[in-house]
């Protein structure tokens, strides 16, 4: 019998392409909820505002996440205007799922219309800092894609012209932002469910899917490494929970343990950190086996004084269905806590930062805090060699 393998990024892209949620009829309630929420199109936001309260535009959609990030400013009250993308094959499956969509003939045409608030990227990351930059420089807004940067150098001219504009730099954590049983987690520990946040102990594992990756997905030079990939959503976690706004690597590790033929990848990588709200465990790795109904069983768990919470985002593996799955263990009991019907408020508060000059939806300092540990993470990183030889 051959073995599932579910594929995150067709689905993504093909989600994309659909109109209502009548078209998910006849797939199982649990891939649904695997692809993420954000891949199924909102039909509610233009009932909810009425007049749109921004109008944004997209530069580069290499990544599927584009979905998601377009979508949350749809939900948030914004009007998608236009797109620029340099692969037709790719502008093509967007303007089948937004088909309103104007495309643009440059970045520059663009950049330089000024009914643009806002603009969005999921470009190659290795050019996602310099579109921002340039966002900047043209009086707009800009959300990324993770990771929004890559080097110390980009993050210090990132972080240099973003002071000189005063414009929003936010980078998309959909680990967070976009889950729903995360975004829940968040109001308990708020409410303080569990007492004060000790630790927390996050595992992101990915599926590989190395035939429909990209020949870039495959060179860190591109993507800046495992840790500050994959491993930025972590960082942006552990800040969160943990509340704090300083903190410093305790010790890195990454390492290509099993994919020989792509020697500029990194398969495998884990952090451990301090900040000044808590300490934190991180794992990463393109290790999901094909048995599994998702993408990754991710997982973050959150230790309290008083309690704690485990949030399986993708899946539950002793049955229920659907992703987004919590269950809490305090002083007063055992719960599972059911999150479908739990706001994703990152949308709205970005939209609402962009109109107020207000920091609702991220902190500029946690933006850039998330990503300054994410690589230095990466660059101190000690090398892993299992060759036992």
């Amino acid at each position: 019998m051959p073995k599932p393998n579910f594929n995150r990024r067709k689905f993504l892209r093909n989600a994309a392409t659909l109109t209502g949620m009548s078209l998910f009829a006849g797939l199982p309630e649990n891939i649904i909820a695997a692809g993420k929420y954000h891949s199924v199109p909102d039909q509610t936001a233009a009932e909810q505002w009425g007049d749109p309260r921004i109008k944004f535009s997209v530069i580069g959609i290499n990544h599927a996440h584009i979905y998601g990030q377009v979508n949350a400013v749809i939900r948030g009250g914004g009007e998608l205007v236009s797109l620029y993308a340099k692969e037709p094959e790719l502008i093509a499956a967007f303007k089948k799922r937004y088909p309103q969509v104007k495309l643009a003939n440059s970045e520059n045409e663009i950049l330089e219309d000024k009914s643009i608030q806002l603009i969005l990227s999921a470009a190659i990351p290795v050019e996602r800092a310099g579109i921002g930059i340039r966002a900047m420089q043209h009086g707009k807004d800009y959300m990324s894609d993770k990771p929004g940067i890559i080097s110390l150098d980009q993050l210090a001219e990132v972080r240099r012209v973003q002071k000189q504009t005063n414009r929003i730099y936010s980078i998309m954590y959909s680990e967070r932002l976009e889950n729903k049983a995360t975004v829940k987690a968040g109001e308990l520990v708020k409410q303080g469910a569990i007492g004060n946040v000790i630790q927390t102990v996050i595992l992101a594992p990915h599926r590989m899917n190395a035939n429909d990756r990209p020949q870039w997905f495959f060179d860190k030079k591109y993507f800046g490494g495992i840790i500050t990939d994959i491993g930025s959503h972590q960082f942006d976690q552990f800040l969160f929970f943990t509340n704090s706004d300083k903190a410093e690597i305790i010790l890195s590790q990454i390492g290509n343990v099993a994919h020989p033929q792509y020697p500029a990848f990194e398969d495998f990588g884990d952090i451990t950190l301090r900040g000044n709200g808590g300490t934190g465990y991180i794992r990463v790795d393109w290790f999901t086996p094909d048995g599994l109904k998702t993408w990754g069983d991710g997982r973050l768990t959150i230790l309290g004084t008083k309690g704690y919470i485990e949030v399986r985002k993708n899946i539950d593996i002793a049955g229920r269905p659907g992703g987004s799955h919590l269950f809490i263990v305090n002083e007063k009991d055992t719960q599972y806590i059911d999150c479908s019907n739990v706001e994703l408020p990152y949308g709205k508060q970005l939209v609402d930062d962009v109109i107020n000059r207000t920091e609702t939806a991220m902190t500029q300092h946690h933006c850039f805090l998330t990503t300054e540990l994410a690589l230095k993470a990466q660059q101190h990183a000690q090398q892993l060699n299992f060759n036992k030889a």
